[in-house]
């Protein structure tokens, strides 16, 4: 991990348990933020805040779930008590719900806007006033390019609908608090191969190795890609290069929604 005299900056990142929230608590504590790890999943939770404290960063495991405005209220009070400010929110956390729009119950609907949708709010809620009151901060959120194309036959329109809320979501705060010194921008990445998926090939009998090679070819650089990446263009927009950059969407897919048959 990074060494500076300098105080450190503040990060929060919900999902960081896993996935691409992993890669960004990861990434993050590499360039010397103390990080505030929020996941439903105790075990990921615990797993990343160790990860980090053995490389030397700092990190807090916080457990909650953010479709609960009072676990975001929680996690960022936490975080304060720990650490005096919080610099960058990342919302990360989120949920995919398959299937068409007749198969779509109640309860899809309540969990999908539940974390999807409220969850993100709720997370900036949590983080908007001591942000406006240091007139500085950063704002990161999870979209997907399916909130940009349609998937082939419609079998993920709950989700699709969540993601391009949270792209409306974000511009809707850009707008009202840019001149308080909040920066507030959206991702959208494209197929990334996570843990969820390499265990879900194993399933089948599918090797990380296989389920890599199985998309050859995809999109225009022709693979998928790694958190990494991801976590490092989420960076990016929440790092001082990125400071007249705000109410934006970076759209990271290896190029898919410039073919002109993307899906």
């Amino acid at each position: 991990m990074e060494k500076s005299n300098k105080t450190p900056k503040t990060a929060i990142i919900t999902g960081g348990g896993s996935g691409i929230g992993k890669a960004c608590v990861l990434r993050f504590a590499k360039e010397g933020y103390r990080v505030g790890i929020v996941d439903i999943n105790e075990s990921d939770g615990l797993k990343t805040e160790a990860q980090v404290l053995a490389e030397g960063g700092q990190a807090k495991f916080l457990k909650a779930d953010v479709s609960s405005e009072a676990d975001c209220q929680a996690f960022a009070e936490a975080v304060i008590n720990e650490w005096g400010t919080i610099d960058v929110l990342v919302a990360n956390a989120g949920v995919q719900i398959n299937g068409d729009l007749f198969e779509a119950t109640d309860a899809d609907w309540d969990k999908i806007v539940g974390v999807n949708l409220k969850g993100v709010a709720y997370s900036c809620k949590a983080v908007l006033p001591g942000m406006i009151a240091q007139k500085s901060g950063a704002i990161v959120m999870t979209s997907s390019i399916n909130a940009l194309t349609g998937v082939a036959g419609g079998k993920m329109p709950l989700y699709d609908m969540s993601k391009a809320g949270v792209i409306g979501l974000m511009r809707s705060l850009a707008n009202g608090y840019g001149k308080d010194g909040v920066r507030v921008n959206a991702i959208c990445p494209g197929v990334t191969v996570t843990e969820f998926h390499e265990k879900k090939a194993a399933e089948r009998g599918v090797s990380p190795e296989e389920l890599r090679a199985g998309l050859d070819g995809h999109a225009l650089l022709g693979k998928g890609a790694e958190p990494s990446q991801i976590a490092s263009a989420i960076y990016f927009l929440s790092s001082g290069d990125a400071s007249h950059l705000t109410g934006q969407v970076l759209t990271v897919d290896g190029g898919l929604t410039a073919m002109s048959h993307p899906i």
